[in-house]
This record gives C-alpha cells, sequence and structure tokens, in this order.
C-alpha cells in the first residue's frame, strides 16, 4: 500500500516528498511552491517502486492540478480507490500568515463591495501596511492565484482566502452569555458574509430568556440539550464571567462543540480535540498600552539626544 509522507520543508518555500511503495525512499524536488503539499501517485517499477515523470513534469502537472481541485482530492483521485486510508503529513500556513490571511480577506469584501475586480500585492500591502513580499509569501500559499503584471483577481483570491480559511463552509455558532458584550455580538453583522451564523443564544439570566437579538430568542442554559438538537451548533462563543467560563465550556465539550472563542478572562482546560481562541479585551489594551510607552521613550531618547548634541559652530563669512 503506497504511503505519502511529507519529508523535510525548507523555510516554506522548496517541498520535499517520499514516494514509499513497499520499498526505500526516493526523493524528488517537486516544486519551490509552498502551496504544494501532499502528492500520492500508484504504479510499480523495479522491486516495487512507483516509476514517476521528471521533476520538471511533475511539477507541471502538479501545477495545472491546483487551479482545478483541491490538495485532498489531488491525493485521493491520484492512489485511486485501492489505497485504503494512507497517513498524509500536510504543511499548514504559520499562525501570523492566518491571521493576515483574513485581514487580507477583510479588504477584497470591502473591494468587491466598491466593484474592483483586481489587486496587486503591493496595493494589498499598503492597505494593511505590510510589505509587498509579505502578501505575495502569504497568498503563496493558495496556489496560483496572481498573474505577474496583472495582479489578482479580487474574486478569485477572496474564494482561495475562504477556502483555506474554513470560511466557505456554513459554520453554526451558538453564544452563551448575553450581557453588554453578548448583546453586541449577537447585533453584529459581520459575521455571516465569512460562513458564520449565530443561531442560538444561552442565558441563565431570566431577565433576558425569551429576549430576542438579532433575529436570535435566548433560551435559558438548562435547555442546551434541545437547543443542540434543534440547531446542531459547531462553535460556540463564550462570554461569561470568568468563574463560570470553565463549567460551562466543559458542558459545551460534551455537548460535542468543537471550538471555543473564549472572551471569558481566564485560561480553559479542555480536551486536545477542542480549540479555544483566547480573546481578552485587557490584555489586548495592556499591549497597546506597552506598545505606545516603548514608542514614547524611543521618541523622548531621540528628542534628547538631539538637544544634548554640541551644535556646530559658524564658520566667519
Amino acid at each position: 500500500m503506497p504511503l505519502v509522507q511529507l519529508v523535510t520543508i525548507s523555510r516554506a518555500t522548496q517541498c520535499w516528498f517520499k514516494f514509499c511503495c513497499r520499498g526505500p525512499a526516493r526523493l524528488h524536488k517537486i516544486s519551490s511552491h509552498p502551496a504544494v503539499r501532499v502528492v500520492s501517485g500508484c504504479g510499480s517499477g523495479s522491486n516495487g517502486w512507483m516509476k514517476t515523470e521528471s521533476s520538471s513534469e511533475l511539477s507541471k502537472s502538479l501545477s495545472a492540478a491546483l487551479s482545478e481541485q483541491p490538495l485532498d482530492s489531488i491525493a485521493k483521485s491520484s492512489c485511486g480507490e485501492n489505497v485504503g486510508r494512507p497517513e498524509l503529513q500536510t504543511l499548514r500556513p504559520p499562525a501570523a500568515a492566518i491571521g493576515r490571511m483574513s485581514l487580507y480577506l477583510r479588504e477584497l469584501h470591502r473591494l468587491e463591495d466598491s466593484a474592483v475586480t483586481s489587486i496587486s500585492s503591493r496595493d494589498l500591502a499598503k492597505k494593511l501596511d505590510v510589505s509587498a513580499d509579505v502578501v505575495r509569501r502569504d497568498l503563496a500559499w493558495l496556489g496560483s492565484v496572481g498573474r505577474r503584471g496583472v495582479g489578482y483577481d479580487v474574486s478569485t483570491l477572496a474564494t482561495r482566502l475562504r477556502a483555506i480559511l474554513g470560511s466557505n463552509t456554513d459554520w453554526r455558532v451558538v453564544l452563551v452569555g448575553t450581557g453588554s458584550l453578548g448583546h453586541a455580538l449577537l447585533r453584529y453583522r459581520g459575521f455571516e458574509r465569512l460562513g458564520f451564523q449565530l443561531v442560538a443564544a444561552l442565558d441563565v439570566d431570566p431577565r433576558r430568556i425569551g429576549e430576542k437579538i438579532g433575529g436570535v430568542t435566548i433560551e435559558g442554559f438548562e435547555k442546551m440539550a434541545k437547543v443542540f438538537q434543534t440547531h446542531r451548533p459547531q462553535l460556540a462563543i463564550l462570554a461569561v464571567p470568568a468563574e463560570a467560563a470553565a463549567g460551562v465550556a466543559t458542558s459545551l465539550t460534551r455537548a460535542g462543540i468543537s471550538g471555543i472563542l473564549n472572551f471569558a478572562p481566564t485560561a480553559l482546560k479542555l480536551p486536545k480535540e477542542v480549540r479555544v481562541v483566547n480573546v481578552d479585551l485587557a490584555t489586548e489594551i495592556q499591549r497597546l498600552a506597552f506598545h505606545v510607552s516603548q514608542q514614547t521613550r524611543q521618541n523622548d531618547a531621540a528628542t534628547a539626544d538631539v538637544e544634548t548634541r554640541p551644535k556646530k559652530k559658524k564658520k566667519p563669512g
């Protein structure tokens, strides 16, 4: 049974793959494109080895395939139906790149609303105050999406970004905690465009139960099982006090939630298969204050240096 296994990555710019087919490893440098992540193939050669095209031909065929179908389907179709379930190790963009991709998508939505059809890496970089090289390196994870001298098609690029960020899937989200922050989140209309639908809201305060905000009726937390059976949410937003967060998160996990956006100022200890993203507003504003104070100190030091520097005497005319 063939096994396709990633061998090594050099600075996310060159991919080397090991093609195993009941024999020792053989390496092929198949592409300098970081988006080429999984390659699989069937066939036989001497000693059970698969025969492959030359590196250049293989690279061309992969580039063509990447523009037409997802990487996972390439891996599946290349080996046929009798492969079984090979373990495929794939590359993933770094967290910093994922964060920037979300910002790229936000700007692309604004461009679509303004009927702009194309944009260069330089113009996109200016909107986010990063370098064009960073933009090109990030977008290289999407495959071949731009054309030299033309730039990126806004609609195509937005579609590719939604795919890699998971926004091309309709995500059902439940909100737990409908205080001031919860109210604001229920009224926020930006979720739907990114593929997130707030389908339910839960609270323990009887004064809030039954209230309808942003088209969502607040239910009692004790009705969570019934609400989950009806709406089947995959993700949850936690906007409860810190002392209640751990218990609520555990209940959500047992109910089948796969990911939690946690606004409570506390760390959650949950099973590894449940992903948690923490958003602590107080910590973020503290970080902001640190950077501002650092910049202020640097400016003060530069000013003091200029003031203490001896002035040059003017030469007599």
